[in-house]
């Protein structure tokens, strides 16, 4: 049997009092996390539920996400982690795309109305046949007339269940990516595959039962799932979660909560060193007990890693990969050279080599599409063979990412997949965001880019040719776009212009654009 559940039941029955969660101010044991997992595994199959059938979670950095997390892989099920931030007709292509037969939502709140989106979401697709509403205030329930709370479902539910048995091939985990078809796809990732790159991540930070984890990575998204949640779960860490990353309330935390490990992306290492001064008693007090901190998800300027490092007398290790890659690909290792810039070297099991346009492999220090293969590379595109098979190349995942490989095997990304941007650690494909607006009645024609942003690394910009008489507003097409799209996805700014540059074949050239 190999089900990631698996790894929290160890660590319930050898440690059942240590701390697995800490949220603002409260505290969740081993024990009591195992248990109400269980719960949930005992409520989905009393529904009728089976191994094998999709469920949807929808939910920020809260200790209800490790539980409906585990309790869906408890009972064999297949976890879909959503964004938090979908709009309302984006969950609903998500729940129809993965067929997911139930869906837990958290309630939000009034600046983030995720229940309200998730129960549009819900009510717009097929199949799904269960909605489920996390709520905070379990009062809450009697407000909400005929939709179901995640309450409802464990009331009188056994604590204890027998953990599924699963196949290594067996899909534990659908995680939606954006694509260059405009829709995203949802990468198929094994129990194998997870526990795998569990193992390595654990490795690599040397994290263990006395380690104190901050995350602040949303745990929707691979990298803080896998090498933050299940990697700290697996030997019995304790996480303190922060649903939203703020600077001054993360320094705070990694003071006060005796944090040892960090996680981020480098725009969170950006404003911590802003936020955090010379003379700021946080300061040195962070530095004598931060053990490691990794940053991941878009390049990290060099100065900043040297910064950052010096301030707080931590090491800042680079790595690379992706969803498909569950996620972690390569990495700087503790116990070898950290080259400023590269985003390390394979880890254990994975083999990187550059590619020609034509799949040939280049030699070293040529610039080529990276390509990746071994035990971290996803069982396919869900439903999608064909996205599958382009991908895919004599048993090589073709990352999009060019890159170089030195002597020594270091990897360097010099460039990333066409056209993709990255706000604030957040992958956005323009094409989505170009078929939406599409949609609008006085859009002839958009092409979106991405425009230096100095904290969110990149900044989302459209340019739009617009219909005969539109108003060309850009206030309230940028509130239409807001409307229908996730926070960072929508264009912040938006131009308009008479023509788009384009090529003899028609092409829009967004090189001229940028």
């Amino acid at each position: 049997m190999l089900n990631l559940a698996s790894n929290l039941a160890r660590s319930a029955f050898v440690t059942p009092e240590k701390t697995a969660i800490r949220f603002t101010g409260k505290s969740y044991t081993y024990a009591q996390l195992d248990a109400l997992s269980s719960q949930i595994a005992n409520g989905l199959k009393s529904i009728g539920i089976e191994p094998g059938d999709k469920v949807a979670l929808g939910c920020p950095n809260l200790p209800y996400f490790p539980m409906v997390y585990y309790g869906i892989l408890k009972m064999g099920a297949v976890v879909v982690p959503l964004n938090v931030l979908l709009k309302g007709r984006e969950i609903a292509y998500h729940l129809q795309d993965s067929e997911a037969k139930a869906y837990f939502c958290f309630e939000g709140s009034d600046a983030l109305p995720m229940g309200e989106m998730g129960w549009e979401g819900f009510s717009q697709s097929e199949g799904c046949e269960h909605f489920f509403m996390i709520t905070a205030d379990p009062a809450a329930a009697a407000k909400m007339a005929d939709i179901k709370t995640l309450g409802s479902l464990i009331h009188a539910q056994a604590t204890t269940t027998e953990i599924c048995e699963t196949a290594a091939d067996d899909t534990a985990v659908i995680l939606y990516t954006s694509g260059t078809t405009g829709k995203p796809k949802g990468a198929e990732l094994t129990h194998s595959n997870i526990a795998m790159n569990t193992f390595v991540s654990q490795l690599l930070l040397r994290i263990n039962a006395d380690d104190n984890l901050l995350v602040v990575l949303p745990l929707f998204h691979s990298f803080g799932q896998v090498v933050q949640m299940n990697a700290s779960l697996l030997v019995g860490a304790t996480m303190v979660l922060i649903p939203r990353f703020e600077a001054a309330a993360a320094l705070t935390a990694l003071q006060q909560e005796k944090i040892t490990v960090f996680v981020g992306v480098p725009t969170m290492y950006i404003a911590l060193l802003t936020a955090g001064t010379d003379q700021d008693d946080r300061v040195a007090a962070i530095a004598k007990q931060l053990r490691i901190t990794v940053s991941g998800g878009a390049a990290m300027p060099v100065e900043i890693l040297k910064q950052f490092s010096d301030k707080f007398s931590v090491p800042i290790l680079e790595g690379y990969g992706l969803s498909e890659t569950s996620p972690v690909a390569t990495f700087n290792h503790l116990e070898y050279e950290c080259k400023p810039g590269s985003v390390g070297r394979p880890v254990a099991g994975i083999e990187v080599c550059i590619l020609d346009e034509a799949g040939n492999q280049l030699t070293t220090g040529s610039e080529g599409e990276v390509a990746l293969r071994g035990h971290n590379i996803m069982k396919g595109y869900y439903n999608k063979p064909e996205e599958t098979a382009e991908v895919m190349h004599n048993g090589w995942f073709r990352t999009g990412d060019i890159g170089k490989l030195d002597e020594q095997g270091y990897l360097y990304i010099v460039d990333r997949v066409k056209d993709m941007i990255i706000r604030g650690g957040f992958n956005v494909y323009p094409r989505e965001v170009e078929e939406t607006m599409m949609e609008h009645s006085e859009v002839a024609m958009v092409a979106v880019i991405g425009t230096p942003h100095e904290t969110h690394g990149e900044e989302i910009k459209a340019f739009v040719v617009s219909t005969p008489n539109a108003d060309r507003d850009e206030v309230s097409m940028r509130a239409w776009c807001k409307e229908r799209m996730a926070d960072y996805k929508y264009p912040r700014k938006i131009s308009f212009v008479e023509s788009l540059p384009m090529s003899a074949t028609g092409k829009i050239l967004k090189r001229e654009l940028r």
